[in-house]
């Protein structure tokens, strides 16, 4: 079972999306690259067959699969999963924040053990995901360090994810966040990490989360490995 203190652990993880293709060596060198697991997730055109048939997948590999469902349309039951669920901090829309997670437990989910919740602070206001939940990313300094501060301390969940998206953020507002921190909530990044130079620089605050890179520059990829 999946604890707190090995995500807390984790330097790099993959993040592989349902409706991208990799092909089975290029999946073969991802699970052998190094990374510490692996989050199945996206935010469009993801349905359930889609993450059921990457799911089972990368379940072939002795790595610790996650699944970041966009809806809960989109959670697959299966054993050897741990499911990192977001909530959208700064979200205006309160779906992303409880709604979408009231519904899940109204399906009949019980499961709960494996479930470790993503306070998400979305920080590109042109990405996918801030279109999606409605995010207000026209933060300053000081509000994205008191987003992770209540997601923490007050609402103590065990992940606090800045999500750039698609965009390299900023190292100093990340390198704040992480100052923050209590030692029992993990920091994770996502966005623009494209090269070792890139990872190097994120991964001294946070674990790091590498995906689009890897289906246009494998190789590439591979070198965002610590």
């Amino acid at each position: 079972m999946l604890d707190q203190g090995t995500i807390r652990g984790w330097k790099h993880i993959t993040k592989l999306d349902p409706d991208k293709s990799i092909s089975d060596h290029g999946l073969a060198k991802v699970m052998d690259s190094g990374t510490d697991a692996v989050l199945v997730g996206g935010t469009l055109d993801v349905d359930r067959s889609k993450m059921t048939a990457l799911v089972d997948k990368v379940l072939e590999y002795d790595i610790p699969v996650l699944m970041e469902p966009s809806s809960p349309e989109n959670i697959v039951d299966r054993d050897g999963v741990s499911y990192f669920v977001p909530t959208v901090m700064n979200s205006a829309t309160p779906d992303m924040i409880v709604g979408m997670h009231c519904k899940w437990a109204m399906s009949g989910f019980r499961d709960w053990d494996k479930v470790f919740p993503e306070a998400y602070i979305v920080l590109n206001p042109k990405s996918s995901v801030a279109k999606y939940t409605g995010a207000n990313c026209d933060l300053t300094r000081e509000q994205v360090v008191s987003y992770a501060n209540v997601a923490q301390n007050y609402f103590r969940l065990p992940i606090v994810y800045l999500e750039y998206s698609g965009t390299f953020g900023d190292p100093s507002i990340v390198g704040d966040v992480s100052k923050s921190m209590n030692g029992k909530t993990a920091l994770f990044y996502g966005g623009g990490i494209r090269d070792r130079e890139k990872a190097m620089q994120m991964a001294e605050f946070a674990t790091i989360i590498v995906g689009n890179v890897l289906y246009e520059d494998l190789e590439g990829f591979l070198q965002t490995v610590p």
